[in-house]
């Protein structure tokens, strides 16, 4: 009997800004006795993802120390140097960084902390299920609404435009451009909020309690 080759899917963490709107490391905010981070990184573990690329920068060895990584491989750390010239850059990084293996990435923020791994793992299934180019969940809100979410998943066949990206662009400059390559898998609710200001924590410390 021949064995079929399962499909390795890497994630990608992209967690290397310099938190300027909020004041000091986001990366490092307490939330639930974990460091922020901390969080995104433990759904991908949690998660069908085969490894883990976390996309460090700004103050990135402190920030590292600061979180409970596994041994072994599965989580692999690749430092930004040039994280001042945008998330396009991280992105860049984070994709070249995977294992050869991956025939796809799920793109994931590192200052989304409600991400969990069974969204994860939902739109991934739905990506291999498809065999499309890529794929990210869209939440149904209670008013009708829809509103785009990560992760992103990508296949290999498009990272080379993905390269082509500069500044603060992310994927999804790209697949504006292209909405014949997205599958978009429905959820309901909210979408998982970014922590950018202190407001923001604030409201997630709020939900927390």
């Amino acid at each position: 009997m021949v064995e079929v080759a399962q499909p390795f899917v890497s994630g990608v963490v992209l967690a290397a800004g310099s938190s300027n709107r909020m004041g000091r490391p986001k990366q490092l905010l307490p939330l639930r006795d974990r460091p922020l981070l901390q969080h995104v990184v433990d759904a991908a573990l949690a998660s069908c993802l085969d490894e883990i690329v976390l996309v460090l920068g700004h103050r990135a060895r402190e920030i590292e120390r600061a979180l409970a990584l596994p041994a072994g491989d599965r989580v692999r750390v690749a430092v930004n140097s040039e994280h001042a010239r945008g998330q396009s850059s991280s992105l860049r990084l984070g994709l070249r960084s995977t294992s050869q293996r991956a025939m796809a990435a799920a793109v994931l923020l590192g200052d989304q902390p409600g991400v969990s791994a069974q969204i994860i793992d939902r739109v991934v299934a739905a990506f291999l299920g498809a065999g499309g180019v890529a794929a990210r969940p869209e939440y149904s809100t209670a008013d009708g609404g829809r509103i785009p979410g990560h992760p992103v998943l990508l296949s290999r066949g498009i990272w080379s435009e993905l390269a082509e990206l500069r500044g603060d662009e992310g994927a999804r400059a790209v697949l504006a451009a292209r909405p014949d390559w997205l599958l978009a898998v429905e959820v309901e609710g909210e979408p998982p909020g970014d922590i950018d200001t202190p407001d923001d924590y604030r409201r997630a410390l709020g939900a927390s309690c």
